[in-house]
């Protein structure tokens, strides 16, 4: 992983972004969001990620490819490879990182401006997973919030919005504090509290910046809630579960999270679309099909590449034309 630019500020006009919770390294389920995301929000361009991302960078263009977003802006988590992401921050203090044509990691905290928003980015969270895990090869210290951070973020002032991947303590949101108070995984006392004092910094600087609305993954669960001075907090949930795909209008700061039914519904769709376009592409470059015939295999594969952005149209026909034609000099 490398540097490939890096920005001290980013501001962005959108007025509706995508918002999604934890995807755990899973393409399968970012190439499900990337099909229906064109029917459920054509507008949408950036895709805000709420941490426990994990994602090859350079897969993870090739997935977007045939839809409008042009950038993927990252709230770390704390399943993230974050012995190749440190020395990025390291050596570019205070700037996010892009990765890949999409992907920038923010650093924490980060301050952006979306649709005229002030936006608040603090990334990590304590894993509670811990004990299974081995330090410096599935677990890094550096997932942790430090009191550095939560500094820095309360220095930069008044908030509309916030992006965290660890919740708040105290939160509105009935479903986590029930999770909260049952430990349904039973992990150890020592987690927990680890657990405790993640959530407390990302309380304290919820309390000092006050924004409109928090939103966050990290819980696996889909659900939102709203503090007694009416600041509001929304959980989404993990990958291939209910809620963890939000349509967020920056305008109200209002969020519509599509079912899963709809999702799922959706993404056949989306097959069905793909694979008639395959099937026209392969047409369009398979002439026999004017004498009743069906495109070759080529020519589907041909239509894939195609169609799926691995090849342009130019690089398919120059290879058409290479395997189809012959030099005069080898004619008998």
């Amino acid at each position: 992983m490398k540097a490939l630019e890096v920005a001290a500020t980013i501001a962005i006009p959108e007025e509706r972004v995508a918002v999604c919770g934890d995807w755990h390294g899973n393409v399968g389920w970012a190439r499900t969001i990337a099909r229906v995301l064109p029917y459920l929000a054509s507008d949408v361009t950036t895709l805000l990620h709420l941490g426990d991302w994990s994602m090859p960078p350079t897969e993870i263009d090739d997935v977007f490819a045939e839809t409008d977003i042009d950038r993927i802006l990252i709230t770390l988590g704390n399943h993230e490879p974050w012995d190749r992401i440190s020395p990025l921050f390291d050596k570019h203090p205070g700037h996010a990182v892009r990765v890949s044509k999409l992907t920038w990691l923010l650093p924490r905290p980060a301050r952006l401006t979306i649709g005229g928003r002030r936006v608040l980015s603090l990334g990590g969270a304590a894993s509670v997973d811990r004990q299974s895990r081995t330090e410096g090869l599935t677990w890094w210290p550096d997932e942790a919030i430090t009191d550095e951070h939560v500094t820095e973020a309360i220095a930069g002032g008044p908030a509309d919005l916030m992006l965290t991947h660890e919740g708040p303590a105290n939160t509105p949101v009935r479903p986590v504090r029930e999770i909260l108070r049952t430990n349904p995984h039973g992990f150890p006392a020592a987690a927990l509290e680890a657990s405790a004092a993640s959530r407390a910094r990302v309380g304290e600087v919820w309390d000092a910046v006050r924004p409109e609305l928090l939103t966050h993954g990290h819980m696996h669960v889909a659900a939102g809630g709203k503090s007694d001075d009416g600041r509001r907090v929304a959980s989404l949930g993990r990958d291939g579960h209910e809620g963890n795909l939000a349509i967020l209008d920056m305008a109200t700061l209002k969020m519509a999270t599509p079912s899963l039914a709809i999702i799922r519904g959706m993404t056949e769709r989306a097959e069905t679309d793909r694979d008639w376009r395959i099937r026209n592409v392969a047409e369009s470059l398979h002439e026999a099909t004017l004498d009743g015939l069906k495109p070759t295999p080529q020519a589907l594969r041909d239509a894939r590449d195609y169609v799926d952005g691995r090849r342009t149209l130019e690089e398919i026909l120059e290879d058409v034309r290479r395997r189809h034609t012959r030099d005069p000099e080898d004619e008998p």
